[in-house]
């Protein structure tokens, strides 16, 4: 079979070389965290302390709405009269 010739092309040097100025700054790995079991018990005590606290602050503020709603439609009643 014939293969077709291609021309000689060759990869042409970069124009510009990079050279760093300044070495890259050296990361610091942070300090590790030993998990134990006290702990972890920690942690999931204080979530379900602060769901705790999540939900009676949404069980008030739906009572809180409900008896505005009661006492507008009292007051609304009682100047009708």
């Amino acid at each position: 079979m014939f293969l077709p010739k291609y021309p000689d092309s060759p990869t042409p040097p970069p124009a510009h070389t990079h050279t760093p100025t300044e070495p890259a700054p050296v990361r610091r790995s942070l300090p590790s965290v030993s998990l134990d079991q006290k702990t972890v018990m920690a942690l999931v005590v204080g979530g379900v302390v602060l769901t705790a606290l999540l939900a009676a602050v949404a069980v008030t503020a739906i009572s809180v709405a409900v008896a505005a709603v009661v006492l507008r439609s009292m007051l609304r009643d009682h100047h009708r009269r």
